[in-house]
């Protein structure tokens, strides 16, 4: 069964992911509330698909990203879809620079996610 890792500090964007992904066959889901916990569950759970917020409290998804790379795990390896807010350009610099394989732009419908994860099967 693959692992997916959902963070974000906001709750209903863990929802819409979540519920979004629940009926996806073979998908065991994971959430984080924010960076910190991210890692933390991570190194326990190695990921294969990662949906990282960037902007959060105690860690923001860049630094949650360098430090799942870093990981000498299968963590390491996972894809890392950062979740980005509309206009954040020079975030997506920094995400690059610290790992991060996609982006998703904030506000993004059921459909645009499943189509992601649909190109990454």
């Amino acid at each position: 069964m693959r692992s997916v890792l959902i963070v974000d500090d906001d709750p209903f964007i863990r929802k819409l992911v979540s519920t979004t992904l629940e009926d996806v066959a073979g998908f065991q889901l994971h959430e984080a509330a924010n960076g910190v916990e991210a890692v933390a569950l991570a190194s326990e759970v190695h990921p294969e698909l990662v949906f990282l917020d960037i902007d959060m409290p105690r860690m923001d998804g860049i630094e949650a990203c360098r430090l799942i790379r870093a990981q000498d795990n299968g963590a390491a390896k996972a894809t890392i879809v950062m979740l980005t807010a509309a206009g954040a350009q020079e975030n997506e610099t920094r995400a690059r620079t610290a790992g991060a394989d996609l982006f998703l732009t904030k506000p993004f419908s059921p459909l645009d996610l499943l189509r992601l994860v649909d190109e990454l099967a």
